[in-house]
Formats: structure tokens, sequence, C-alpha cells
């Protein structure tokens, strides 16, 4: 789907979101599980659940993204850093350091990192709003452009 900030692809499994990214479908269809591969896609003009909640996010309705349902795979502290960040409201954002703190392991701040690095469901699962310790922005898997325009469309910038 277009968005303000470029095309966002979405890949479901029926009304649940696998993968989102700000790339083509085919670059983002790469980087989902295995068994997901193995399935196939088929490109549909809507996604239920899902991408009428996206439009309305970029519509200026922010928590409209909150209720989609997510699937992707990792390890159990990926799972609880991705379910910290779906908690995270818009126009805030917290330290990789509040994240892993959040997540259940205050010292796993480098794999807090890597699964916000390894996120594939980006902006519903909101790794933009992760910043360093020192309220700089650290960098976006889309750019830094990317991230400013989400953090300033939340009100957060």
């Amino acid at each position: 789907m277009k968005t303000p900030v470029g095309v966002l692809s979405l890949i479901s499994d029926g009304s649940t979101l696998v993968a989102a990214a700000f790339c083509d479908a085919p670059t983002l269809q790469v980087r989902v599980s295995a068994d997901q591969l193995e399935r196939g896609f088929r490109k549909v003009k809507s996604i239920t659940g899902v991408t009428e909640e996206v439009q309305r996010y970029f519509d200026g309705d922010l928590r409209a993204i909150d209720e989609i349902k997510v699937r992707q795979p990792g390890g159990s502290f990926s799972q609880s850093t991705w379910r910290a960040m779906r908690k995270i409201k818009p126009g805030k954002t917290i330290s990789y350091a509040e994240l892993a703190a959040n997540s259940g392991s205050p010292a796993a701040v480098r794999a807090a990192g890597s699964a916000c690095a390894r996120n594939l469901i980006a902006p519903i699962v909101p790794c933009h709003r992760i910043v360093r310790s020192d309220g700089s922005l650290g960098g976006y898997g889309f750019g830094l452009p990317t991230k400013v325009w989400l953090l300033k469309h939340e009100g957060a910038l």
C-alpha cells in the first residue's frame, strides 16, 4: 500500500500479519519464515483486519494499528521484546535499555537491539519508537528519514 513515506508491503496468514516493511513485496517475501514461504503468496487489494487499520494510522488515528494481530518467528526474549514494543504508546519513545527491562531482562540491551533489527512487522511492531539512551534516534532499517517521519507523525518529535 502507498503511504506518505513510501510503499508499505504487508504479508498475512489470514487476518494475522506476519510481515510488513517499507519495501516492495518481493524484497519482503524473502524475509518471512520458511513455512510461510512454502505456503506461497497471493496478491490481494486488502487484508481484513489489517489494511484499513494501517490506512487509519497514516490518516492520523495513531492507535488504529494496536489491535492488528501479528505473528513472527523468534525466541522467547525476542517475543517478549516485540510485545513490549507494542505497549509503547504513539508519541512516546523508550531507550534500548528500557526496552530490555520491559522485556524482562534489564541486562540484555544488545539482545533488545537485535530484536529490533529482526522485527519483521514494522511499523505495526513499532521498533521506530526505540532510541538510544542519550535520546538520539539511532538507526532504522528503512532509513532515518522514515523513522523521523513516523516519530513526527506520532508527535514524539
